[in-house]
């Protein structure tokens, strides 16, 4: 039989009562409901006997938290950031919340890539090298690593090799519109950031920084004419390993 003790020892301690009062005129009938309808919210603290002390009105950093609060607790029903079934395998860390991420991992691949014309870059499908991804509900940052294994909290992080990002990481998105609502599973929200990043244009180095050991877009001429494979010796160290990004 399972021990099932462990489930039930969780202790859920009072901290905070508030007491919502409804202020309703009656006797004017030239004001509006929602005029007639006035609320005052007001804050207690607990005390250590379980008893409310501390009466105020309820303020503004308590109403941002209860906020969040609330907001947190609609995501988690509505399905944000959580799995459909098991895990997925290349999930390589989790952050269900408010303010929650996810960080993923993508092997070496083919992929659809466009550029824009003044480049010099055809679009065509041409080999990457394996990615470590970090996305929030409107932000993503991308890495590359190197092989074609799966990293662990050790592995050392490189600058990813493309236009549009910059030097920590985070990726330009430009004009593209980020559409991930909180209803969005976690393998359709790692799906559509992947979309997202290579369905757009690559268009530019960020403050004129090429992060690759060489040209950048003589690379990604010689990936898109050649068709080889992608080159782990391209790639520049950032400094970072995967257990300081999920930190």
């Amino acid at each position: 039989m399972t021990n099932v003790t462990g489930d039930f020892n969780d202790r859920y301690i009072p901290y905070k009562a508030l007491l919502i009062y409804n202020c309703q005129k009656e006797n004017d009938h030239n004001i509006s409901t929602d005029e007639a309808n006035s609320v005052y919210v007001e804050s207690y603290d607990i005390g250590l006997q379980g008893n409310p002390i501390n009466a105020h009105p309820l303020s503004l950093n308590e109403s941002i938290a209860l906020a969040e609060l609330l907001q947190s607790s609609a995501e988690m029903q509505n399905g944000f950031l959580k799995s459909q079934g098991l895990l997925p395998n290349n999930l390589l860390y989790l952050k269900p919340d408010n303010n929650g991420f996810a960080v993923w991992y993508t092997p070496p691949q083919q992929r659809e890539m466009f550029f824009v014309r003044g480049l010099g870059i055809p679009c065509a499908r041409a080999y990457v090298p394996a990615m470590v991804w970090k996305a929030g509900r409107d932000s993503l940052c991308v890495f590359a690593v190197k092989g074609k294994s799966k990293p662990t909290a050790k592995t050392a992080l490189y600058h990813a090799p493309y236009f549009n990002i910059y030097a920590n990481g985070n990726v330009c998105m430009g004009n593209v519109n980020i559409s991930i609502d909180r209803g969005t599973h976690l393998e359709n929200f790692m799906m559509q950031w992947e979309s997202y990043f290579f369905g757009s244009y690559f268009s530019h180095t960020i403050n004129g920084g090429s992060r690759t050991n060489g040209n950048i877009v003589q690379l990604w001429q010689q990936q898109v004419a050649t068709g080889n494979r992608f080159s782990d010796l391209h790639l520049l160290k950032n400094g970072l390993t995967l257990n300081q990004l999920i930190r």
